[in-house]
């Protein structure tokens, strides 16, 4: 679910121009697969650099296919929480499990 600050973004038709060709050149490059994992279709488009409030309106940072990666749920997943696989934890089917369950 996108932030407060990034909501108009998001919702904003140069957005859904801009994900929809991205997605059409992923597909068109390699059918679509996770640029992470690339074993399974891609999801999500996920931007390299964070946004913020700071940055959420600056093309080169929003728009741009350089800031753009498409990956699927499990990869997203993994890049947005990868600060809990120091607790322990893994993501199976996009869901956190602790390490000792399958």
């Amino acid at each position: 679910m996108a932030r407060e600050f990034a909501k108009d973004f998001y919702n904003s038709k140069k957005w859904e121009d801009c994900r929809k060709a991205f997605i059409a050149e992923r597909i068109a490059t390699d059918g679509g697969l996770c640029q992470v994992c690339h074993d399974k279709t891609g999801y999500i488009i996920h931007h390299r650099q964070k946004l913020t409030p700071e940055n959420i309106n600056d093309p080169m940072i929003t728009l741009s296919f350089d800031n753009l990666k498409y990956v699927c749920h499990d990869c997203h997943n993994a890049i947005h929480f990868a600060d809990w696989q120091h607790l322990n934890y893994k993501f199976v089917d996009g869901q956190p499990l602790p390490l000792s369950e399958k």
